[in-house]
Parts: C-alpha cells; structure tokens; sequence
C-alpha cells in the first residue's frame, strides 16, 4: 500500500476541512433562510429540509427526511423535473391552500441528474401582488420625484402638455416639431396666461439641446440695476455687497441648451443692447469683467406686449426686434378656443388629482356650460386656478357650480349664448311671431311676407311648437 506524503496528507487534510467549513456553511445559510427550501436525491427522496419549509407543512424535519417529496409536498413537480432536466422558475403551486410562487431547479453532476431542489419564494401570490403594489408606488413616487427634479430644472413641459385641438393650437404644435431643432430666435407673443412658458419648454424638449439646461429669467420681474449681473453674471468684487469669488450669469448657465427671456417687452433699452450683442457675437462679458466668454445659446424670448406699437414709440429696438422674431409663435387666448377648455380642465384634474391626493372625476355639464361662457381675461393660467380653488372647497368627487367663482357665474349671465344655431332659431321664432301677430294669424299672408310658401312656414311652426 502506497503511504502518503507528509505534504499530501496536509493538503488532503486541508481540503477535507474546508469542506466541512463550507458544509457548515451552506447549512447556516439552509436553515435561516427565510424562503421554504427542500431538496431530493435522484429517486425522489427527501434529503434536506429547512424548519421554514417544515413549520409552513406542519410536520417535522425528521420525520420527512429519507420520504418520497409527493408525499410530503402536495402538487410537487420535482420529480418531473429530474426526469425533463429542465428548471421551472416562477411557477404557482397550490400547498396548504394557498396559490404559493415556486421554483425547481435539477442538480446535475458529470452530465447526469442527481437530485433537485425545490424553494418556495413566495407562499402566497398575495404576496406577489402586494409587492407589486408597493413597487408601482415606488415607482410612482420616483417618477413625482423625478418631475420635481425636472421642473426645478426648468424643463418641466412637453410638446403632450399643450393641450387643445383649435386649429391654431394644432398649427403651433407642428411649428414646434419642424423648427424646434434649429438655433434660430424664437419670439413667443400673446397675452398673459395664454402658456409661453409651456411653448417655450416644449420647443426646448423637442430640440437636440434638451439634456443641456433650460434657465428662465423674468425680464420684468427683477430691478434694472440686479438684472444684467443676473444675465451675464459678475466678478469678484465688481461692486458693493458682491458675492466673493464673483457669480455666474445666467447666459454662461445655459451654455449649449436653452435661455428663456420672459416678458422681455418691459427690459430697457440699454439692457436690449446688450442682449443684441449676445446674439451678433455669441458672446457674454461678466459685470466688472474686461475679457468675453463665447456661449452657445438657443434664445426664445416672450412678452404680453406688442413690440410693433413699442418700436414705433421708441420703447423697443427695431434691430433686436428683428434679431429676436426670426420664428414667432403667436399664442391666442383662450377666449376664442372654447372647445379647447373642457379638455385643459380634464388635463387639470389629473395634474392637481395626483398633487392632491383627492380624485375629482369630473365637472358637472352646469359647470361647464359656465367655464365655456366665460371670457377668461386670465386665459389658462386663470383656469387653473380656477381648478386649484376647486380642490379647496369641494365636496365629494364633481365639480358643481358652487364651486366656482361668483365672477365667473355673473358673467356666464350677461354673455350671449355662443350657439349660432341656438340663437338663429331664436331670432327665426320671434319673426314669425311678430309676423303673425301683425297679420292677425293669416298664415298665407305671413308665408308670403316671410318669403317662404306655406308649407314650409308650417314646418317652422311645428319645429318651434308654435
């Protein structure tokens, strides 16, 4: 008999208890796992079983080991695993009367089946649904936190979120995909309310530029004397009570995406100098700087005024005029697209259904009628407030005419009906009454006076229940 080497022997007996180690190991991991694991042998016989299989069986580890698995385990398949070599994941197996999610895998050693294991995953698919729930809340909870992200950012609106199907909306909405990859000036007109910024983000969104910045700045919303180191930033120590280190402006911000001038009719006309040498040169000087920085910026400018009447008063630069409305995208206002209000209210309920956590199916035809009458000086931006103020006092899931302003009943009251139909017939009504009534009732003369013959007079008189 061939006697081991002492270096062999070592090494064998090394071997050996890394073995038991990882033996030990696989146990621990076995038996404190929280999902129910059995294995067999190739006969079918129960070899291994964790106390969390067990205790959901109702029986005891001794008593099963060395048993066929089909008489411990109802609905078992992992004999017929052994025998198709084939692993079945994620499958529904009825035990102990639930619907419990399961997996079997065979255990194959030199090309042939020794066993398999099988492991509960989920006892209950209730589980698997609850889970569901939870990951397409957190999902949800993603995506809000993802919009905020985006909006904070400035590029919060999409081409999906310039509802309305008037023909000048629709028109719009393809100059936005034609144009919107071009670094061409836009100038955005129209009134206040009428969704500039939703256009402008939306040109942005659909432009080569969109995963660059969208930085927005309100012309008229800051002072004169703040607004150019805002636009074009400033250095260290350019004047009292400046930032150290020195700031950048709002231009170098947008450097290769977008920068949105809001309301740019009411900027002076030295500031509209210098945002004209921005766009000839392409290039910015920060406040109590001496040296320029290119910058490559798609500039859309906004305003609520007619630039043609301030160019003619001397109020606004004809050159930066001309520079900025190379494409002018003219927003009308919501007074003249009433069909457009029924689907911008239902755009509203879901926005404010998801930010409020309360759900309004809908609003109520009354209501409607009155929002469709109503002239909206305010346009969308008055109507979803309008909405918001809704979600403040309702009660129950419609919106009633209770709910909405007294301005916008009282007007509803004093506006002509906007029916053409509604109020030809109505005028069609009163002149044949007029006309009979004159005529003391002859409905020959009264067909003759109203040049139509009497056939047709009678036809009106039955239409209008006269």
């Amino acid at each position: 008999m061939h006697k081991l080497h002492k270096d062999d022997e070592k090494k064998i007996i090394e071997e050996i208890e890394e073995l038991r180690i990882q033996n030990r190991a696989l146990r621990i991991i076995f038996e404190d796992a929280f999902e129910c694991i059995v294995m067999v042998d190739a006969g079918g016989y129960i070899t291994m079983m964790n106390e969390t299989y067990a205790n959901f069986l109702g029986v005891e580890v001794e008593e099963v080991i060395g048993k066929p698995v089909t008489e411990v385990i109802e609905n078992t398949r992992l004999h017929i695993v052994m025998k198709t070599g084939e692993p079945e994941i994620g499958q529904l197996q009825g035990i102990k009367g639930y619907d419990s999610v399961t997996m079997r895998v065979p255990i194959t050693r030199n090309g042939n089946i020794v066993g398999a294991i099988g492991k509960v995953i989920y006892k209950d698919v209730k589980e698997v649904k609850m889970l569901a729930k939870k990951l397409e809340a957190a999902i949800m909870e993603l995506n809000y936190y993802k919009g905020c992200l985006k909006k904070t950012q400035g590029n919060y609106f999409s081409l999906d979120n310039i509802v309305g199907n008037n023909i000048k909306i629709m028109e719009l909405k393809r100059m936005v995909m034609r144009m919107a990859d071009t670094d061409s000036t836009v100038l955005i007109t129209g009134e206040s309310g009428t969704g500039k910024e939703v256009f402008a983000n939306a040109i942005h969104e659909m432009s080569s530029r969109r995963n660059n910045n969208f930085v927005k700045i309100n012309c008229a919303a800051i002072p004169e004397n703040i607004l150019e180191s805002e636009l074009f930033g400033y250095e260290d120590g350019a004047f009292t009570g400046a930032k150290r280190g020195g700031k950048v402006g709002k231009f170098e911000l947008a450097n290769l995406g977008t920068i949105f001038l809001d309301e740019i009719g009411d900027m002076s006309f030295d500031m509209q100098a210098k945002i004209l040498r921005v766009l000839q040169e392409k290039e910015i000087e920060r406040v109590g700087g001496n040296t320029t920085k290119k910058v490559d910026v798609k500039i859309i400018a906004a305003t609520n005024h007619n630039l043609l009447e301030k160019m003619k008063k001397g109020e606004f630069r004809e050159d930066l005029f001309y520079r900025l409305n190379v494409i002018n995208f003219e927003l009308p206002p919501l007074r003249e697209r009433p069909k457009d209000i029924p689907l911008l209210c239902e755009f509203f309920l879901q926005k404010y259904n998801n930010e409020f956590g309360i759900y309004i199916e809908k609003i109520e035809e009354e209501a409607m009628v009155h929002l469709k009458k109503y002239t909206w000086p305010g346009n969308i931006r008055e109507l979803q407030n309008v909405i918001e103020r809704a979600y403040n006092v309702v009660e129950g899931n419609i919106v009633t005419i209770k709910h909405l302003p007294e301005r916008i009943l009282e007007n509803s009251k004093n506006s002509p009906s906007g029916d053409l139909n509604k109020i030809l017939n109505e005028v069609e009504k009163q002149t044949i009454l007029q006309t009979l009534e004159f005529l003391g009732g002859n409905k020959s003369k009264a067909a003759e006076v109203l040049g139509i013959n009497r056939a047709s007079l009678y036809q009106k008189l039955k239409k209008h229940g006269l």
